[in-house]
Parts: structure tokens; C-alpha cells; sequence
């Protein structure tokens, strides 16, 4: 976190005064648009290459799929490696994309195959970048300032979708595909002269920094073991998989039902951008009015309204409006669902978990944009927007009885665990670690204390353990002895380091129970005999 005095009066725009962040993010918003700008070329030059809605759908679906795929390891690999250099590798794979979609464009030798294969190699660099790009952020600006940071991101992003697709169908229709790709290659050069321009202090070494294979099962085993991310996770993978109708069949849409060219595209998802900001804007008066659940119902019936209204046939001006108030819908929900998905998780697993939930939420949308567009195939365009706006209703309606969470819980380390007592230092590697708390409980004390104890299982299994359980002394039933397992001793002490104050509350109300004035005896056990590979 960059160190600075605390600003009293931290506005919104704050983090644009200072330097690095303005730059960085000047360069993210024209790479964006250049993106955007690359996607309108891509997605309107299929249709000319197939007038096949699976073809059209399969594009969609190449950009998506590796954001899906390769999510994860992305988050682990933002943590190990240095983020600025790469960032800079990544953008020279974006460059080098959208310059080999400029030759195969300008000598018109571009195929569908090339145009899916060369979507999917961006899609893959989409993948890295994007928990990358995230995880830098607070290293820009202090930490008072990082929301309003965030959601400067935010509206990047959302001014690149305005004025990329919008630039990019007027350039596309003017002077071909080969100049657009050309411009999205220029954006590129910008973005990696300001990263080059950027000094990143060194990342200080740390004895306990982790290795990526252990970091991505930490972090499997903690999107396994959340339920509240469990939440955010079924919450988005309905919504994204029934709203993903309208973009992967929109470049059909507009040329057929809409009979508009590449500019109108272009324009239509500008529009998309335009109501984004403007919903972007209404969110703090809309969150006063209706919670996170009533933001996410109000979403999805927007958005299924906006699908049937544009299997209708509308007039071109009144698409306009359509896809502006959809864009709104749009960007309550993807934000509603991001912050919830923040509230909820510590910092040491943020990058992981996100990269799961963005797994889920580009999951759905490949999914849902390759089925759209096969069920487009078999009953035409207007009926599949009918029947993505009907399920879109039903599904939204189903999932608000499954309540979101609030994200109220204190997250940070309570560093409340003492040091183990050791007879001789441990090596980081060895493993796997058996810990045993024994607790004293009455016997009529039992069952609401394995109920608490219960709850105290999902944060040893979110903060490291691989397996959990409790058993009871047969000689004194009112021993009860807890016991989980670590994979190694390094990652035992990383647990040290992970427990929250939320957590340590839980431990408290287990510890309410036990008997003795002294607390609970804790003992560590290590393997004798090599390692054994842990469970997932």
C-alpha cells in the first residue's frame, strides 16, 4: 500500500492527483477502448465471414472461455510474480494478437477458424491481466483513498465500453476491419510505455511467501469450504447464464431484426456503456432504496424486459433506449455481486477467490452465450430472446430466496494464536501437520457446542486445513479433542497469519464452553515419514 498522509477529505477523484494512478489509469481506459473497439471488428466480421448464430455465438463464447479456464491460476500467479513486468508481457500477447487479426484482415485471408483461435489467445491474455491489473491497486494509492480508486476502475471501464464500440463500429464501417485491429495495437503501445514508465518498488521477500501449487489449493480449498462465497457464486452463475442471450446474439440481432450495419452495432453496444455509467451513478441513491437482493431481482427483470423487447423488432431509435437502460441493469448487478464478493473475503485469498468468482461469472457467460446461439440456430433469434427474458424472470425470482451476504464480519488477522512451542526449529516443508485441541465440556454441554464448534470448521478449512473433525475420549467422555490437518508446517504458520477477528469471536464462543480456568491444551503433530499429498 502506498504510504501517504491521511486525507480528510478523500472526494471521489481524489486518486487522479496523484501521478502514478492518473497515468496508469489514462493507459487502462484507452487499452480498453482499443479492446472494445478490437471485440466490434471481431464480432461484426464474423458475420460476414457465416451467417451461422453458433459461428457468431462461438466468437462470444473464445473470448470468454479462458477467463473460465485459466481464472485461477491468474489470481495465483498475480501474487508470485512481479505484477508490473507482468503486465507488460501481457499486453505484448494482446499486441500481438490484434496485429496478426490486422494482416489476416488487410490481405483477406481472415477465416472463422482464425477469428476463434485468435479470440480464444486474447481471451487468454484477458485472463491474466484481469486479477493482475486489480491486485495493483492498492500499491497505487493509500489505503484511505482505494474505494474511491476502485471505483474510478470501475468507471474506466465503462467509459472504454461507451466509446470503444462506438469509435471502433464508426472506423469499422468507414475503413474496414484492418484499421480497427490497427488501433487496438496502438493502444497496446501506450499501455506498455506506462508501465514502463512506472517504477514498482521491489516486492520484499517473506520466508513464508507461497509457491503456486500450495497457493492455488489454499485457494481452492477456500472457495470450497465458503458458504457465503457458495452464495455469490449460485447468485451470478443464474443471472450471467440466462442475461448472456442478448450479447452473444446482439451482431444478429442488429444486422437482422434491427437491419442496421457495423456503426449501428457499434453504437448500440456504446449505449450499453453510456446506461452502465449512468446506472453506475444511480447505485448509491438505488442501494438507499432496496438491498443487494432487491438490486439483483430489479436487474434481472430489467434485463429480461430489454431481451423481449428486442425480439419485438423495435425501431432503431428505441433499441437505443433499450440496450441504455439494459446497460444499467447490467452494471447494478456485475457491481452488486463484485462488491458483495469483496465484502465477504480476507486479503490474503482476495486474488484467488475473485479469480473464482470470475471464473463462474465468464463460465456462465461462455456457456450460456454457445447454448443461446445453438438454441438461436434450431428456433430463430426472436424466440430464444423471448425464452431468455422468461427464463431470466423465473430464475431471478427463484434465486432471491437464496439471500446474499452481508459482508458485515470484521475479516482482518486477529494474530491471536501464540507461536507453537517447539523443540527444535521445524523445516517449512515438512508435513502434514496434525493439530488436537482438547477441550473440557459438560455432557449436557455437548450438543450446542458442537454446534459452535461446527462453525469454527469452515475457518480451519477455509484458512488451511484439509480435513477436519472431533472425537470424545472414551475413558472421560467430557473430553472432547478437535483435530485438523495441515499439509505442511509452512502453511500451519501461514494459518497463524490468516485467522480473522470473525473468527476469533467463533473461537471464543467455543472456548465459553470448556471447564477449566487454564484454556485448551494444543498440541502439533508432524509426520514422521515423508510428506503425504493432501486432499483437496
Amino acid at each position: 500500500m502506498t504510504d501517504a498522509p491521511n486525507a480528510q477529505s478523500s472526494g471521489g477523484f481524489a486518486p487522479l492527483r496523484r501521478p502514478v494512478f492518473a497515468v496508469l489509469w489514462a493507459a487502462t481506459v484507452l487499452g480498453n477502448t482499443g479492446s472494445f473497439m478490437r471485440d466490434v471488428a471481431s464480432a461484426w466480421l464474423v458475420t460476414d465471414l457465416s451467417a451461422s448464430p453458433a459461428a457468431v455465438a462461438a466468437v462470444q463464447a473464445a473470448g470468454m472461455l479462458p477467463i473460465f479456464l485459466l481464472a485461477i491460476p491468474a489470481g495465483v500467479l498475480s501474487d508470485i510474480l512481479d505484477r508490473r513486468k507482468f503486465l507488460i508481457a501481457i499486453q505484448f500477447l494482446l499486441g500481438s494478437v490484434s496485429l496478426t487479426l490486422l494482416i489476416l484482415a488487410h490481405s483477406g485471408l481472415m477465416t472463422v477458424t482464425a477469428l476463434i483461435a485468435l479470440t480464444f489467445v486474447g481471451g487468454i491474455g484477458a485472463a491474466l491481466m484481469g486479477p493482475t491489473w486489480q491486485s495493483i491497486v492498492p500499491e497505487l494509492v493509500p489505503r484511505g483513498e482505494l474505494k474511491s480508486a476502485v471505483a474510478l476502475n470501475s468507471l474506466g471501464i465503462n467509459i472504454a465500453r461507451s466509446i470503444g464500440p462506438a469509435v471502433g463500429g464508426v472506423l469499422l464501417a468507414a475503413f474496414g476491419a484492418a484499421l480497427t485491429y490497427g488501433a487496438d495495437v496502438a493502444s497496446y503501445i501506450i499501455v506498455i510505455a506506462a508501465l514502463i514508465w512506472w517504477k514498482r518498488p521491489p516486492t520484499a521477500q517473506d520466508e513464508l511467501s507461497e509457491r503456486f501449487s500450495g497457493a492455488f489449493r489454499a485457494g481452492l480449498r477456500y472457495a470450497r469450504s465458503s458458504r457465503e462465497l457458495h452464495v455469490v457464486l449460485l447468485r451470478a452463475a443464474v443471472f450471467f447464464a440466462f442475461a448472456s442471450a442478448v450479447w452473444a446474439l446482439l451482431p444478429l440481432v442488429t444486422r437482422e431484426l434491427l437491419k442496421g450495419d457495423a456503426a449501428f452495432y457499434g453504437l448500440l453496444l456504446g449505449s450499453v456503456g453510456a446506461g452502465a455509467i449512468l446506472g453506475a451513478l444511480a447505485l448509491p441513491k438505488l442501494r438507499s432504496v432496496l438491498d443487494a437482493d432487491g438490486l439483483m431481482l430489479a436487474s434481472a427483470i430489467l434485463t429480461a424486459l430489454a431481451a423481449a423487447a428486442l425480439a419485438l423488432a423495435p425501431p432503431q431509435w428505441l433499441a437505443i433506449a433499450i440496450l441504455l437502460a439494459m446497460g444499467g441493469a447490467w452494471i447494478v448487478a456485475l457491481t452488486t455481486l463484485n462488491a458483495t464478493a469483496q465484502a465477504i473475503l480476507p486479503n490474503w485469498v482476495r486474488g484467488r477467490a475473485l479469480a473464482v468468482y470470475l471464473t463462474v461469472f465468464n463460465g456462465a457467460m461462455a456457456g450460456g452465450s454457445l447454448g443461446w446461439g445453438f438454441i438461436a440456430q434450431e428456433i430463430g433469434l426472436a424466440p430464444t430472446l423471448l425464452t431468455a427474458a422468461a427464463g431470466l424472470v423465473v430464475a431471478g425470482l427463484v434465486a432471491h430466496r437464496v439471500r446474499l451476504p452481508t459482508g458485515e464480519a470484521d475479516l482482518t488477522p486477529s494474530n491471536h494464536w501464540p507461536e507453537p512451542l517447539l523443540a527444535e526449529p521445524v523445516a517449512g516443508d515438512r508435513g502434514p501437520v496434525l493439530i488436537l485441541v482438547e477441550y473440557h465440556v459438560a455432557r449436557e454441554d455437548h450438543p450446542a457446542f458442537l454446534r459452535v464448534l461446527n462453525r469454527l470448521s469452515h475457518a480451519r478449512r477455509r484458512d488451511g486445513a484439509y480435513n477436519w473433525g472431533v472425537t470424545e475420549d472414551a475413558a472421560d467422555p467430557e473430553i472432547l479433542v478437535e483435530w485438523f490437518m495441515v499439509e505442511s508446517w509452512a502453511e500451519h504458520l501461514r494459518q497463524h497469519r490468516r485467522v480473522s477477528h470473525a473468527d476469533a469471536d467463533v473461537q471464543q464462543e467455543v472456548r465459553a464452553f470448556h471447564r477449566h480456568d487454564t484454556g485448551p491444551v494444543v498440541r502439533h503433530l508432524l509426520a514422521t515419514h515423508g510428506r503425504q499429498t493432501p486432499l483437496l
